[in-house]
């Protein structure tokens, strides 16, 4: 979907009072002093096209290790605290562990389960209902939402501003140097936009690299999930990127309505977007609301948890009229041994991610 992101950006700005003036000192491209090295991004080949375009936000050196910054900052929230690497942590593929939940500022809780941070690049919309549809846009989401950050733009700028460090690395990372909302949510995409995770052992097995092999084991798990799985996790993405409703039972705490938060339509309720599944082996809890401990309990679900919904997905229903996915308790193991190969410890101990 191509449109003028930054207008809506630009509004934001206006409404929360958050413009300030440039420095008058910012070397410009027009006088010829300001230069910014421009990160090399190589698409893995058995990944699909980029979806960000690279041209309107290229990740830059400075650019990149703003965004870095920004991303573990504890100013952007309003408790000073609550950065965005607080529910976001590289270990875990940047989820978050401690809690099914995410706790934000002042110990507010959500609804929703961190979703991993990797290969952003690649997909249309973020969220697990699809509330943000560009990647530039996404952190105004936890950024400004009283259960996660708490904080108003204004408020970030002026702390950024009053900071000792921030107004020269915003001049060294943009063109203009202004401290605005443009500029953040810009160098927070340029790291995001960075996080690739193409190096596991199924990725060198997809890509005949390095003599690796997958363990018979592994194979048997591969076909199963080919057959079972992969109508909804597809591609090496790992996931269609489409919003269905799985067949989780209501949780009354929450009720969360899913994609009908953003659509308003009765159709979407309860629907959420099909998570990715690369370093699923540790991003522990799964589901929207975290529900499940480990991948045996979701493959359960799947054989024998799935409640019916007027718009359940239909890959739940079988032509028999029975619920779920069949399988048996050696294909469940299976499917588990092939999914612990998406696993990627390279990027998982990438330095370049890590904080500080």
């Amino acid at each position: 979907m191509k449109f003028n992101i930054y207008t809506y950006i630009l509004l934001l700005c206006v409404l929360s009072s958050c413009k300030n003036e440039p420095y008058e000192d910012v070397p410009t491209a027009e006088s010829g002093t300001f230069s910014n090295v421009r990160l090399d991004f190589t698409v893995p080949s058995n990944f699909p096209p980029l979806t960000y375009d690279l041209e309107s936000n290229p990740p830059t050196e400075t650019g990149f290790e703003l965004g870095r910054r920004l991303f573990y900052e504890g100013r952007l929230a309003s408790d000073g605290v609550v950065a965005c690497g607080f529910c976001h942590i590289q270990e875990f593929a940047f989820t978050h562990h401690t809690h099914i939940i995410s706790h934000g500022v002042d110990g507010a809780l959500g609804s929703r389960n961190a979703q991993p941070l990797h290969n952003l690049a690649f997909q249309n919309e973020f969220t697990w209902d699809g509330a943000a549809i560009h990647l530039d846009l996404q952190p105004i989401i936890p950024i400004t939402n009283e259960v996660e950050m708490n904080e108003t733009f204004a408020n970030v700028i002026a702390k950024l501003e009053a900071h000792p460090d921030y107004p020269r690395l915003f001049r060294e990372a943009f063109e203009n140097g202004e401290i605005n909302s443009e500029n953040i949510l810009k160098a927070l995409s340029q790291f995001m936009v960075m996080m690739v995770t193409s190096n596991s052992k199924y990725d060198k097995f997809r890509r005949n690299e390095g003599n690796v092999t997958l363990t018979e084991n592994e194979l048997q798990g591969m076909a199963l999930f080919n057959q079972k799985c992969a109508s909804c996790h597809a591609g090496d993405l790992f996931t269609d990127q489409s919003y269905r409703n799985n067949g989780l039972a209501i949780d009354p705490e929450y009720n969360d309505i899913g994609r009908a938060r953003v659509t308003g339509l009765p159709e979407d309720n309860y629907k959420f977007k099909v998570p990715n599944l690369r370093n699923i082996e540790v991003t522990f809890p799964y589901m929207h609301d975290g529900r499940f401990a480990n991948l045996d309990q979701v493959l359960e679900h799947y054989r024998n948890g799935v409640t019916d919904f007027d718009n359940l997905d239909n890959s739940l229903r079988q032509s028999d009229g029975t619920l779920g996915i069949p399988m048996t308790d050696e294909e469940k193991a299976r499917i588990i041994d092939f999914l612990n190969t998406f696993t990627d410890a390279d990027f998982i101990f990438d330095q370049r991610f890590s904080e500080f």
